[in-house]
């Protein structure tokens, strides 16, 4: 499993950092950094709930 930010999508909005912080930031430039782009498989509920939350569609979530 591994994480992927469009960072020219991401409006820097904080939902994913809301539900997964060990995960996401919103850095300083406003826009998301991925701390863990391949998490464990355990988290991957959790995280696909952060993907799914982005409002502009900035981050995927690839096998």
């Amino acid at each position: 499993m591994r994480i992927v930010a469009d960072i020219g999508q991401c409006e820097g909005l904080g939902m994913c950092e809301a539900m997964a912080p060990d995960i996401f930031e919103v850095g300083p430039e406003g826009h998301v950094v991925i701390h863990d782009a391949s998490p464990d498989e355990s988290r991957r509920q959790d995280l696909q709930a952060a993907v799914d939350a982005c409002p502009v569609l900035a981050l995927t979530m690839q096998d």
